[in-house]
């Protein structure tokens, strides 16, 4: 096994991959978007089967359908006390054994292979305990690697109903500059990309 192999499974075995599983579907008629089918698989599934090669193990965060998205594979955790993306992320990492969680939303189903490993470098070449995505306009925080130890920190700012955002800020949290992918939030986003060459 060459040294590139074998600092990429290194890498591997300190981050759980979480999917934010727990909006509303306000713009999808209230859809659990999670659940919705896009070429031939939920959403969700998509989004497993991009995290589990770059991460050691996988979480869903959820608070409708529990039993449904069990029948995906990974263990299900239902969105602790607040409100938002940041209490999912929060119980999350209250689940999460190993050193890092990547946390994506569960709308997001291109990933780029290598998401896991760019935030974690971000994050260690800067001491930082947290990183995210910037696409050089607006920071898309659902894209983020946290550090376990920021849990406590997480589920009390959950609790005050703090955005994500502004709670990776507060933590110190740096930035990545990259495209974030597509989120598809709306019937015209499914039908952009399934256009797309």
């Amino acid at each position: 096994m060459g040294m590139a192999a074998i600092q990429t499974l290194s890498l591997h075995a300190q981050i759980t991959g979480g999917i934010l599983a727990g909006g509303e579907g306000r713009r999808l008629a209230g859809a659990d978007k999670g659940l919705v089918r896009w070429r031939g698989q939920s959403l969700v599934q998509h989004v497993l089967t991009a995290l589990k090669p770059q991460t050691a193990a996988q979480r869903i965060s959820a608070n409708r359908n529990l039993d449904v998205y069990a029948c995906f594979g990974a263990p299900v955790v239902r969105d602790g006390d607040g409100s938002g993306p940041l209490a999912g992320l929060a119980a999350l990492l209250a689940a999460t054994e190993t050193d890092w969680l990547l946390c994506v939303p569960c709308d997001a189903p291109l990933l780029p292979a290598d998401l896991a490993h760019r935030l974690l470098a971000r994050a260690v070449e800067t001491h930082a305990l947290a990183s995210f995505l910037h696409d050089g306009e607006r920071a898309h925080p659902t894209f983020c690697l946290v550090h376990r130890s920021l849990t406590a920190s997480a589920h009390e700012a959950a609790v005050q109903s703090l955005g994500l955002g502004a709670w990776l800020n507060a933590r110190g949290a740096v930035p990545l500059a990259a495209m974030a992918p597509l989120n598809l939030n709306t019937a015209e986003d499914f039908a952009a990309l399934d256009a797309a060459p």
